[in-house]
């Protein structure tokens, strides 16, 4: 381990300098004492190509066109690599679940028998006492019959990308040659959500639409009687604004679109899990938080491409080229050097990777900062509050009134 820690200091640092390049020292932070925290969750690039072009892809329509370079699936030799350090990793760490989420690009496309090895190898390199979760984020226009029995069998989770209402899912979710694919979605979701398969339902991801209305989408995505929902803000930061988001603070689109779905959902008397809600909830009820969106829980999500490459969280592709490199592969390192990769370990140092603004905001500790690539800047990097500051900001204060007012009226029952 010391030896392979050294490596890292030794990778060249990136032309830019920015927040954090060059201004973490990992080796003082582990001689005062602080540990990072092991990956427990991990992305698996097993396709880099997509089936559509969705308007909106960090993928293939940001700043990052790295995919171009990527194979276009993960040969069976780097997939037994990458399995072979996370059970390293597991083993080593004394973790009892790890999750892998099978991603692209479109993951579908590698193939039902491709899946069915790459289960296998895990299940048979997993250290005794240690199990490997496994999931699938799909568009869904290849979901079928056959894929969910494989699934099945499996036993593998699968979570579909759906904006919303046909007119609105197909202004943004479409075929390279600008077809929607709504109808191929919505019928994928129907045979999921159907009793042969139900279990295997883990959620619809939606991102957030502000030309759509946030009932309608809401409603929308109800019809297919989710377990879960995942209410995305469109990636953006300070140097690429997401559409309608300005500077004032007094101007909060996203959050007044999100307060129309929270109040419908929070006055429900059994709705689907809404998890950008309930973990802002948890956090203004004194937990911690499950996702990177809020709170300061630190990240322990690791992104491995298909050629192998160790890389931090996708979504940085939104900000620049090279945003998520981290020069590491899982034939040549453990997953503890990335461990101590300096971007790594920012994502992992909590208030002290925040802005010095957010230390007076009445919300840091539920905000957290925001998503860390919606709080880069060109020339500054990503110590910044993020671009969704007033937004993020009005939703919570909103969650935390009706919790209070709840609250309040429950004492005053005990009371009487």
């Amino acid at each position: 381990m010391a030896n392979e820690s050294a490596e890292v200091f030794l990778l060249p640092m990136p032309r830019r300098q920015e927040w954090p390049d060059g201004a973490i020292d990992v080796a003082t932070l582990l001689g005062k004492g602080w540990r990072p925290r092991p990956f427990r969750q991990f992305i698996l690039k097993v396709h880099s190509r997509c089936n559509l072009s969705c308007t909106y892809c960090y993928v293939y329509h940001m700043a990052d066109n790295g995919w171009r370079n990527q194979p276009t699936v993960m040969s069976r030799e780097t997939l037994a690599a990458a399995a072979g350090r996370i059970a390293e990793h597991s083993r080593d760490h004394g973790l009892p679940v790890v999750r892998v989420v099978l991603h692209g690009g479109e993951p579908l496309l590698a193939g039902k028998e491709y899946i069915g090895h790459l289960v296998g190898v895990f299940r048979d390199v997993m250290p005794p006492g240690s199990t490997a979760q496994f999931s699938i984020q799909t568009n869904a226009v290849l979901l079928d019959e056959g894929f969910l029995r494989t699934f099945a069998e499996l036993d593998i989770r699968v979570g579909v990308s759906l904006d919303g209402a046909s007119a609105v899912h197909d202004r943004r979710r479409v075929h390279a040659n600008g077809r929607g694919s709504y109808d191929e979605v919505a019928r994928g979701v129907r045979l999921l959500a159907s009793p042969a398969y139900r279990r295997l339902f883990g959620g619809l991801l939606c991102t957030v639409d502000l030309e759509a209305d946030p009932i309608e989408t809401y409603e929308e995505l109800l019809s297919f009687e989710p377990p879960a929902i995942d209410l995305l803000l469109p990636h953006g930061h300070w140097s690429g604004p997401p559409p309608q988001r300005v500077s004032r603070a007094d101007v909060t689109p996203y959050a007044d679109w999100l307060i129309a779905i929270f109040d419908r959902w929070y006055s429900a008397s059994n709705p689907p899990d809404v998890r950008l809600f309930q973990e802002i909830v948890y956090l203004l009820l004194g937990g911690a938080s499950n996702t990177e969106s809020v709170g300061l829980t630190p990240s322990t999500l690791l992104v491995i491409e298909t050629d192998g490459t160790m890389e931090q969280v996708d979504t940085l592709k939104s900000t620049y080229e090279g945003a998520s490199v981290t020069g590491l592969n899982v034939v040549d390192h453990s997953l503890d050097v990335a461990l101590q990769h300096p971007s790594i370990v920012a994502r992992q140092l909590g208030l002290d990777a925040l802005a010095s603004t957010c230390g007076d905001c009445p919300v840091v500790m539920v905000c957290g900062g925001g998503y860390y690539p919606h709080r880069y800047r060109r020339g500054v990097g990503f110590r910044n509050p993020s671009v969704y500051c007033p937004d993020l900001l009005r939703l919570i204060q909103h969650i935390q009134d009706r919790l209070r007012s709840d609250l309040a009226r429950l004492e005053d029952r005990r009371r009487t």
